[in-house]
Formats: C-alpha cells, structure tokens, sequence
C-alpha cells in the first residue's frame, strides 16, 4: 500500500473504543514520552506549538539568574563575562543542528519578517550585472513573506512573480533571480520539495531562498546536504523560543562572503567599536546581524533549545508522523461522518507536523474546544488547525482532541 492508501485505510472502520485503547499503547511505546516533563503543561490537549511553543520548565530560573545576576549585579560586564556578545552566533550554532547546518552560518537576532527581507534583498544582489530581473515567491505562503518580496523587488527595481510551489521548475528562466518559498504551508500542513526546488532553482541559476518557520524542529530539513543558499525560521513554534522570541538567518558558508545585507549595521561591521563612517562587513554570518541583540529573549531561548539535548530530529519526525496519522485515524473514529475535510496531505513526504481540517463555522467550533480543554487555532474562512509538537504531545492527547471535536461536532 501507498501512504496514502494506508493511512485513508487506517481511517476507516475503526472504533471509538478502539483507538482508546491504541493510545495508551503507542503511549507506552513512545521513546520520547519522557520529554514532556521538561515542559510546563497542564491537563489542557495543547496542539497550537505550530504557533507558540510551550514553556520548557527549567527557563524561568534560568532567566532568573540572567536578571537578577547578569543584567542586576554584572550590568556592563555581561558583555564579555556572561557572553551577551556572542550570542547571535553561539545559540546560532545550538540551532544549526536541528535545521542539518554546520557551525559558523546560522545568526539569530531579528524578526523572521526582517531577516526575509535581508535575506531576500541579498540574494537579488547577488544577481546584480547579469540581467536577471525577476523575483519569484510562494503565491500560498504567509502573507508578510509577499508584502517583503514585493517591496524587496520595488527596492532593487524587479519584478515580483507569485507562482505555487509546484509550478516553479516550469516558471523558472533566465530572467529569475532569486526565488523565496515555503517549507511547509502555514493554513494545510503541506511540506514543499525542499531538495527537488532547491535544485532547479540552481539549475537555472538563480539563488533559492526558504522560509522554515513551520518544519525547524518538526522534521529532517537538511540545509547543507541539499545545498541551500538562505534560509530564515522563527524560534517560538517547535523550537519552543517563547513569545517573540528571536528569528534566525543561515547563509551558506560559500555565499558569506557575498551576502550583502540591505540592513548593514553596527554589529555586522567589521569594527564594530571602531566607529568608522565608512562599513565594512564582518566576516562570515555575523554580517547577518544589525543592531544591539535583544539579550533577554536570546537568553531565553538559548535556554530553552537544552530541551533537545540527547533528541534527534529524525526521531521527532517519526513521532509527528505517527501523531498526525493517529489523530486522522481518532477524527474517522469519533467525528461525524462528513462534517470535517482534511486539506493536510495523507502521503508523508507531503505532510509538515500539523494537521488542518474544514468544517462550517470554524471559528466558533475553535472556541469551543478551547472551552473544553484543547488548543487548536482557527484560520478563517473556515480552517481548525491543530499542530503537533512531539516532544511534549502524546498518543491519548491526540485521542481525546479527536473525541472533544466529534462531541462538538455531534
């Protein structure tokens, strides 16, 4: 059987009763069931880390000593004696991992909107001279990603194409420049061919820039083995940064040395402290960074990535999937028949770590499952989404979001 075929099979004929019962097996099974009580969680089902993570339990002390120790009793000398400095890069590196990056390309300062931007802006660059005069960009992806393309193309006087995924290997020419996309759909779940686009977007010669806000530490994304050029990703969902927390920027160790940022400030000079007037970028990806790194929140989520200490992403992925399955096969089980659509894709390879159903009056059947204890998120017109972070959600979880929908549902 197909993925596909399996997991549609899986979905059908199967009991209430039944699924209870494969829970607290699956449960008992898990490997990594352990890492929930690294998290701060109640007895809510929480299936919106595909918005913001939970908090990993150890990080208020954390930044308790961070307070009242590095800022309260050390103040300027944090710089140097508790490695404020060279934050950026050091919790770059702690990342760099989880996304399949070496060392020394990875910065984390900034929003992901304005690392798109810088990251966007410098690929376009490095097109300069050779008459490439076209920008494409996800038509599906998260708007803030096309309003930066858009004025990305008017900044550096090209043209701005949105395309679908799937349709960039025909739209791709000679006229392309760069090319900005997705992952992993924000609204269904749907994971884009990140090694297959990667590699026509370099057989045409343009530079392939992703956004990773909805895979980094959900699955296998492979950076370097696929030979990405940019790349930029949020810490708060999956990588459990917390509210706000500081985005990332990688740029390929070979491209470094190019990779001219629209933003060029003080902490990307090369003299940071020399005060010159005229800039000269830093080596390496620390020319990704602007202004004064916001401490706290890069403390915090510094803090927070110990959670995947002794974890691998390939075992996190083999969880989301057996999650998401499960909870497609609890949905069959316990939801009126009809009354929801799934737009997540069934086959593996095309699944991220969420999963989105349709149904009329979303918004309302959102509010009240948040009522009855499960945290989803709703996208209008009419989308429930439910987002699956294994290192702190389980198999009975999954079975009672799935029961509390189809009594809502009833």
């Amino acid at each position: 059987m197909s993925e596909a075929t399996e997991a549609t099979a899986a979905t059908e004929g199967t009991s209430a009763t039944g699924v209870a019962a494969t829970a607290a097996a699956l449960d008992a099974a898990d490997e990594l069931a352990p890492l929930r009580a690294r998290f701060t969680l109640d007895d809510v089902v929480y299936l919106d880390g595909n918005s913001l993570g939970a908090l990993p339990a150890h990080v208020a002390d954390r930044m308790d000593d961070v307070v009242r120790r590095q800022w309260g009793s050390l103040r300027i000398r944090s710089w140097d004696e508790s490695g404020w400095w060279t934050a950026p890069e050091r919790i770059g590196d702690r990342i760099a991992p989880l996304v399949g990056a070496a060392p020394g390309q990875i910065v984390v300062g900034d929003s992901t909107s304005v690392n798109v931007f810088k990251a966007l802006v410098a690929a376009v660059r490095m097109a300069d001279g050779t008459g490439r005069d076209e920008i494409l960009v996800d038509a599906t992806t998260f708007p803030t990603d096309g309003y930066l393309a858009g004025s990305a193309a008017r900044m550096t006087g090209r043209t701005l194409r949105p395309v679908a995924p799937a349709e960039v290997p025909e739209a791709l020419s000679g006229r392309t420049a760069a090319v900005l996309l997705n992952h992993v759909d924000y609204r269904t779940g749907r994971l884009h061919d990140l090694p297959g686009l990667t590699a026509a977007v370099h057989a045409a010669g343009a530079v392939a820039v992703w956004d990773l806000c909805h895979s980094a530490g959900a699955l296998p994304v492979g950076l370097d083995e696929h030979g990405v050029d940019l790349a930029v990703g949020c810490t708060y969902k999956y990588l459990n940064g917390g509210p706000g927390s500081p985005a990332y920027l990688y740029v390929r160790r070979d491209l470094q040395d190019r990779f001219d940022s629209p933003l060029p400030g003080w902490n990307s000079h090369a003299e940071p402290f020399g005060m010159r007037p005229d800039y000269e970028a830093a080596p390496g990806a620390v020319r990704g960074r602007v202004g004064t790194p916001d401490i706290l929140s890069l403390l915090a989520l510094e803090a927070a990535l110990d959670v995947w200490d002794g974890v691998t992403v390939e075992a996190v992925r083999a969880k989301s999937l057996a999650l998401t399955d499960f909870f497609l096969e609890c949905v069959a089980a316990h939801v009126p028949r009809g009354a929801v659509e799934c737009l997540t894709p069934l086959a593996h390879a095309e699944r991220g770590s969420q999963v989105a159903l349709r149904c009329r009056d979303a918004g309302e059947v959102m509010r009240r499952l948040v009522a009855g204890g499960v945290v989803g998120d709703f996208r209008p017109p009419d989308v429930l989404r439910f987002g699956f972070t294994p290192l702190y959600v389980g198999f009975a979880d999954v079975e009672r979001a799935a029961r509390i929908l189809g009594e809502t549902l009833s």
